[in-house]
């Protein structure tokens, strides 16, 4: 694979060492829940691997307000989203274009706003986008909604758009709304929700019969998606339940889908959602609240809910997410990339049967990773940074 030019005059080159040589003791921190054990070996603090890489980082663009989401495009430019509402797109030279316009209203308090974007892979024909956002509902009321529209000719305006999501219910809140997009290789669209955070919305994580702290799994152009589960009382729409606040989210090579959701302190799950199935939030979990009195009864297990792949404690506080899959970094192929908020670092996880089998952090202590992904020309990673100005910045191997 050739590698395309990233116009050097155009881009700010900043070398850093951002491997694992320099912050890779995070399994010696304590944990926030004390007294906890894992259900399974390695369940957690896996081992740390890869001691030695060091990364080069290409600054594309930077003086963005709160990016939160990106995706490519066929020509290599990226879109991308601030969650003030704006939608922009940043072409292969760095140049940043105009906010789109034609964009719904977004509710952008506290954590809300204009989230994911994606596009999927007949884009080049159809140009069509999809997005999520927190949707105002009225007296102060919001929702996690997507929306989908066509991007002009002129890359300028949304044109034909419509909400083909709304989370139900709203609530007078401005936490956790998830919210990632992924496509599945039947070209159904998941959706992941949070469940608004608050004492009485949490609970709702438990009930079949709201869309809040699930994964939804949706026609493109709206309703639940066939084969979908089918759940006793519960919403067509419903892939899995009992979720927290789920920010990551990503296909991996095998076409499952896989997710981190944020936990309460200490707590973070990785899970692999199987349709049906609940994973526990807010009766069972890992973690304690923020006060450091646990969460409901305490427990970590109950027969009848779903065990995490893996979890962190102390929390990385994830973002987005990808499965390498490029030239560039060869003994990286398949693993999971995650970003980290709280963690400040690229998290990376080496998988096999389904298991975590290590763990590394790169860029640690730089900055919070908003969002993950592989540049599909060349294969180095692009991820969004939030630690001051915003930037869309570009990872390559050490020379």
């Amino acid at each position: 694979m050739s590698l395309r030019p990233h116009a050097a005059a155009a881009l700010a080159v900043l070398i850093a060492s951002c491997g694992s040589v320099n912050g890779q003791n995070f399994n010696d921190a304590p944990p926030n829940a004390e007294g906890q054990t894992p259900a399974f070996p390695e369940q957690t603090r896996a081992p740390v691997i890869d001691a030695g890489t060091t990364l080069r980082r290409e600054v594309i663009v930077d003086g963005l307000e709160n990016p939160w989401g990106i995706d490519q495009l066929p020509d290599g430019s990226w879109l991308l989203t601030e969650r003030k509402g704006r939608m922009r797109i940043v072409s292969p030279d760095g140049t940043l274009s105009d906010p789109i316009a034609g964009l719904p209203e977004v509710d952008s308090r506290g954590q809300g706003g204009l989230l994911d974007v994606t596009v999927a892979d007949d884009f080049a024909e159809t140009r069509r986008v999809w997005w999520s956002f927190s949707e105002p509902r009225g007296n102060g009321s919001n929702a996690t909604a997507v929306a989908t529209g066509i991007l002009s000719e002129e890359a300028d305006r949304m044109r034909e758009v419509e909400v083909i999501f709304q989370q139900q219910p709203a609530w007078r809140s401005t936490k956790h709304y998830g919210s990632r997009l992924v496509f599945d290789q039947e070209g159904a669209l998941f959706v992941t929700t949070g469940e608004r955070s608050d004492a009485e919305p949490r609970k709702l994580a438990q009930d079949v019969d709201a869309h809040l702290g699930k994964v939804v799994r949706i026609n493109p152009m709206g309703g639940a998606a066939a084969g979908n589960p089918e759940i006793e009382g519960g919403l067509p729409e419903i892939w899995s339940y009992g979720h927290r606040n789920l920010q990551s989210a990503a296909l991996a090579p095998d076409g499952t889908l896989w997710t981190v959701e944020h936990g309460p302190r200490g707590g973070d799950e990785l899970n692999q959602p199987q349709p049906g199935l609940n994973y526990g939030w807010p009766e069972v979990t890992y973690g304690e609240e923020y006060s450091g009195v646990p969460v409901g009864e305490g427990i970590t297990a109950r027969d009848d809910v779903e065990q995490p792949v893996y979890y962190w404690d102390p929390v990385i506080a994830p973002s987005g997410m990808v499965f390498y899959d490029g030239d560039m970094f060869p003994d990286w192929q398949g693993d999971a990339l995650i970003g980290g908020l709280a963690g400040q670092a690229l998290v990376r996880l080496t998988l096999e049967d389904g298991r975590v089998t290590g763990e590394a952090r790169y860029l640690q202590d730089e900055g919070r990773v908003r969002d993950v992904d592989v540049d599909q020309e060349d294969g180095s990673i692009v991820i969004l940074t939030i630690s001051g100005d915003g930037a869309l910045v570009r990872l390559l191997p050490e020379e």
